[in-house]
């Protein structure tokens, strides 16, 4: 009977269906996992399913019969791929299932940023509506879509998805290419691509070459005071850098989805940003809405039912 520990069950809102595999099996569900109860945890365990609890060596070393972790997401660097690739541990994650939710909610931020949503709404609920005595008044700017320049980073499923979204409104779309080399097919030097971009819309993995991408120089090079999205990695984004661009005037504003550290301090430069109305920042909600959240867990089951017939999917070990 396979033993399988769902370390962190309440990383999926509590209304979504999880379902079982049809194989023997017993089930253990935490809601949360700390780091120092992870290895303990998973002691006995065939299966993990993680989403966000780090799988580090020391861990697999206190979990020799460990045969599979399953993400419970689509990003991966919470676990040590190379590690569980030296012990025989196979990890597979979840795919596609946020390329609706995602762009979606970079246009929820957009949008509301591009209009001055919140302080319209908050202003009117003050009073200023009847103060300004007439049919509309102009407190805060209001910018169309249409005609401005879409610059994503990233050209996967939800960069795609992005740019399906950003045409219909009207907008060009650029791909930037990767920061330090060439321009490719289809994508704009990255120095160009600061410069063009009337929004910028992140949507790569976080690695060594892409930690703080936009940084004090990116954004010195961006000519045309864009808004700045993160949907993706909170340490895509060098937020000292992000402060001054917003004090210097080189951006206009950000929608922030996510945080290097989860949930961020409360007296941490990301809390200080959220306080300025030209920033938006939501708690790592894009991926979240109801629909995707079903497929997320019903693949999830497709996942470990692969895995039990000897035929993994969306593996990522070798």
């Amino acid at each position: 009977m396979s033993r399988i520990v769902f370390l962190d069950r309440a990383t999926i809102a509590p209304d979504i269906d999880v379902p079982r595999p049809g194989f023997d099996h017993s089930w253990v569900t935490f809601e949360k996992t700390a780091p120092g109860e992870t290895a303990a945890r998973l002691s006995d365990a065939e299966i993990a399913i993680t989403n966000k609890v780090r799988i580090d060596p020391d861990v697999l070393d206190a979990a020799p019969g460990l045969r599979l972790v399953a993400i419970a997401a689509t990003g991966y660097d919470c676990v040590d791929i190379a590690a569980c690739a030296a012990r025989g541990v196979t990890v597979c994650n979840i795919r596609g299932y946020s390329v609706n939710t995602v762009p979606e909610h970079v246009f929820a931020l957009l949008l509301a940023l591009r209009r001055s949503l919140v302080p319209y709404v908050s202003e009117v609920r003050d009073g200023a509506w009847q103060r300004a005595g007439q049919f509309c008044y102009f407190s805060n700017p209001v910018r169309d879509l249409s005609g401005a320049t879409m610059g994503i980073v990233g050209r996967g499923g939800i960069g795609g998805k992005v740019a399906t979204l950003a045409a219909a409104f009207g907008m060009e779309v650029i791909y930037a290419a990767r920061r330090g080399e060439p321009d490719a097919p289809g994508r704009v030097p990255f120095e160009e691509f600061c410069a063009r971009a009337d929004v910028i819309s992140l949507h790569c993995p976080l690695t060594d070459k892409t930690r703080f991408l936009l940084d004090a120089q990116a954004f010195a090079a961006m000519r045309r005071k864009p808004i700045i999205i993160n949907t993706a990695r909170g340490a895509l984004i060098d937020l000292e850098a992000l402060q001054q661009a917003l004090q210097a005037g080189q951006i206009s504003g950000a929608g922030i989805d996510v945080a290097d550290r989860e949930p961020p301090p409360g007296d941490g430069l990301l809390m200080q940003l959220a306080a300025d109305p030209r920033v938006l920042v939501t708690p790592h909600i894009a991926w979240a809405s109801t629909e995707a959240q079903q497929t997320l867990a019903a693949q999830l089951c497709d996942v470990l039912e692969a895995f039990h017939r000897g035929e993994p999917i969306n593996r990522l070990t070798p």
